[in-house]
Formats: structure tokens, C-alpha cells, sequence
């Protein structure tokens, strides 16, 4: 059984959604949340838009004017998270990706875009469970080998596409 309800929207027109990518994104969302040992019901939302949207999106909340490929907002602090009253599911928060730069990026790092999404959705789900990396070192090292953990799961293991040359 699904330990995670994930409802995904579409609010961009550029970039067709590749079939089956919807899928790859709740297969993702549960895999994160069944490495890190979450086993009760959780909702997540996940919405794709435009560079432009997410610009404003990051100008908005986190002060940065710049296009970015991914913004997580966990609804959760420590653990703690509000339920849904008509299903009691937990609400872990909101992902919003922007599906024009994770396209940019594929093609930069040399791989396909289902890759692409899969690791931001991966990504933002452990954002969502309260992992950080921003002020890097450790967490930012921790974080990291959550991510290709989950994704070796998956058989999306990275390889040395991400090192621009």
C-alpha cells in the first residue's frame, strides 16, 4: 500500500509532460519517504511551471530574483506535521519545479529528463522532511548520499554526467 497521496499539477504550457513521468514522480516520493522510515500516510503536492513562474515564486519567498529548477516548502517543523481532516493523511508540503530548467539541465549534465525530475523530486521530498543544505558541509554531504540512495533504488544512480567539463 501507497504510504504517500501525491497530486501533481501542471501550471506551464512550454514543455510537454513526458509520459509516464507522473508515475516516476510518486515512485520517487515514496521511495524517499520509505528510506527515511516515514510510515504513516503523508500528501504531497507537486506543481510543474514556467522559469518565469519560479522566478517570481523564489523572488517572492526567498528574496532571490533568479530562476531556479526547484522550491520545496515542507508544511512540517521537527517532525511535526498538520493532518488532512477528511483523509488524516499527514501534509508534508508543496514542490514546485520548474520543467523548462530541469530540461536545461538534463541536457547539460548529459542525461534524460525523467532523470532530471526524479532527482529534484527526490530532492525536495527530503527537503520536505526537514533536511537542508545550504549552509553545506555535512548536511549538505548527508543530504547528498539520501539522495543517491533513494535514487539507487530506484535504478537512477548517478554517474559522471555531473561533472561539467
Amino acid at each position: 500500500m501507497a504510504i504517500a497521496k501525491v497530486i501533481i499539477s501542471n501550471r506551464q504550457k512550454e514543455i510537454k509532460i513526458p509520459t509516464g513521468i507522473r508515475m516516476l514522480m510518486r515512485r520517487c516520493c515514496e521511495a524517499t519517504l520509505r528510506t527515511e522510515g516515514f510510515t504513516e500516510q503523508g500528501e504531497i503536492s507537486i506543481s510543474f511551471v514556467s522559469n518565469e513562474e519560479i522566478r517570481k515564486i523564489n523572488a517572492e519567498f526567498r528574496n532571490v530574483d533568479a530562476v531556479t529548477d526547484v522550491i520545496s516548502f515542507p508544511l512540517g517543523e521537527d517532525g511535526i506535521y498538520d493532518r488532512n481532516p477528511e483523509s488524516g493523511a499527514l501534509l508534508l508540503g508543496d514542490i514546485v519545479i520548474s520543467l523548462q530548467k530541469a530540461e536545461q539541465q538534463a541536457e547539460l549534465y548529459g542525461h534524460t529528463l525523467q532523470r532530471e525530475v526524479a532527482y529534484l523530486t527526490v530532492h525536495s521530498v527530503l527537503h520536505l522532511l526537514g533536511y537542508d543544505h545550504v549552509n553545506g558541509g555535512m548536511e549538505q554531504v548527508h543530504m547528498r548520499e539520501r539522495e543517491e540512495t533513494v535514487l539507487a533504488k530506484l535504478g537512477l544512480q548517478r554517474d559522471a554526467s555531473y561533472v561539467n567539463e
